[in-house]
């Protein structure tokens, strides 16, 4: 089966875009560990409140995140355990790359013609 063009490839790349940013990532890593406020979020990203809503905004759009309202104050959640799994392995190979991750066993080099 071949992806060239196909819509599920153009998706990706937008859940990738999505990831692009330390912002956003920041504030994945910490939705990871359950449900929060955008003020709190605001605190663990080190960003100003309108600009962590922004981010939040755009995850809305892409489907990676759910807000609650009570009252005047929102709170996100993960839409579901995609989002966290990427944000892992991503994570996991900023360290194979720094060398601070833990050696386990690797893919073998295809073997060239």
């Amino acid at each position: 089966m071949s992806y060239v063009d196909d819509e599920p490839v153009e998706l990706a790349v937008e859940v990738f875009s999505m990831l692009a940013d330390a912002t956003r990532l920041r504030i994945l890593l910490a939705l990871r560990e359950g449900e929060m406020s955008v003020g709190d979020l605001a605190a663990v990203a080190r960003r100003p409140t309108p600009a962590v809503s922004q981010h939040l905004a755009k995850m809305r759009l892409a489907r990676m995140v759910i807000a609650r309202q009570v009252g005047t104050r929102v709170f996100y959640r993960l839409a579901d355990d995609h989002a966290s799994e990427l944000v892992t392995i991503a994570m996991h190979q900023g360290e194979h790359m720094l060398g601070t991750a833990p050696v386990h066993e690797s893919v073998p080099a295809l073997e060239r013609d």
